[in-house]
């Protein structure tokens, strides 16, 4: 190790002094060069598989809780089934009528997870069309109450077609806390998901606006008068009082 001796300064006066700073140089022949800057910064590699799983937890569209033990969204692929993972699912109740894809199969056998499926056909209506079709009936004076009525009875609205027997099924097993917890889907989880939900809210008392609410909340800009029509005339005198919000019990 060398030492060199060398600095000055300026007094107010214009004089100069001198002081002594010791400056060491060191021998780096023993000494590991730092690491490549790249490295440095890289992003460290996931040893554990479980805390890679963690990183790749993506719900599906419109994923929501709606009460203890019960989900809603729209159909789940397989980047979800992770996340699907967590839930500790014991039933899937789906109102697609196509045939579930068989990864999705595959998932559902894998985790024990009971699917039950009540095929609703879904329907697509020109942006505004089916509001107007709406108003024009709705204020018709030869418009019955009866003809938008969604038990054992025909709509006279040209894109409604919510099976009245299968949401009531839906809903049996829906309530059913055996089969909790559960996730409910259909394509895009807004229309056939926000009509079985709406019907559950009207066996919880909820009040209309709240209901239509929630259903907009997800519908969004495609909120249709006829789904809110169905929500607003099912009747649930049939259904056996249920509680207001239903437990955390996973037994």
């Amino acid at each position: 190790m060398n030492k060199f001796t060398k600095a000055e300064e300026e007094e107010d006066d214009g004089s100069e002094v001198f002081q002594s700073i010791e400056v060491a140089k060191v021998d780096q022949s023993n000494v590991s060069p730092p690491p490549p800057l790249a490295d440095a910064f890289a992003t460290p590699l996931v040893e554990d598989s479980a805390a890679g799983e963690e990183l790749n937890l993506i719900p599906p569209l419109n994923f929501a809780m709606v009460d203890n033990g019960i989900f809603r969204s729209g159909f789940p692929d397989v980047s979800n089934f992770s996340f699907l993972k967590t839930l500790g699912l014991r039933s899937i109740i789906s109102l697609c009528p196509d045939a579930y894809p068989e990864n999705n199969m595959q998932f559902l056998k894998s985790n024990g997870i009971k699917l039950f499926q009540f095929g609703i056909k879904g329907y697509k209506c020109p942006p505004g069309l089916e509001n107007e079709v709406w108003l024009h009936l709705w204020n018709s004076k030869c418009q019955k109450e009866g003809s938008y009525t969604n038990a054992n009875s025909k709509t006279s609205e040209p894109f409604v077609n919510i099976p009245d027997h299968k949401i009531r099924e839906a809903l049996k097993v829906l309530l059913d806390e055996k089969n909790h917890p559960l996730l409910i889907h259909c394509n895009r989880g807004k229309h056939r998901t926000g009509c079985l939900v709406g019907c559950m809210r009207k066996l919880q008392k909820w009040c209309l606006t709240s209901i239509f609410d929630e259903y907009q909340r997800f519908a969004a800009a495609k909120a249709r008068v006829s789904d809110q029509r169905f929500m607003e005339l099912f009747d649930v005198s049939n259904f056996k009082q249920i509680p207001m919000s239903f437990s955390c019990s996973s037994s």
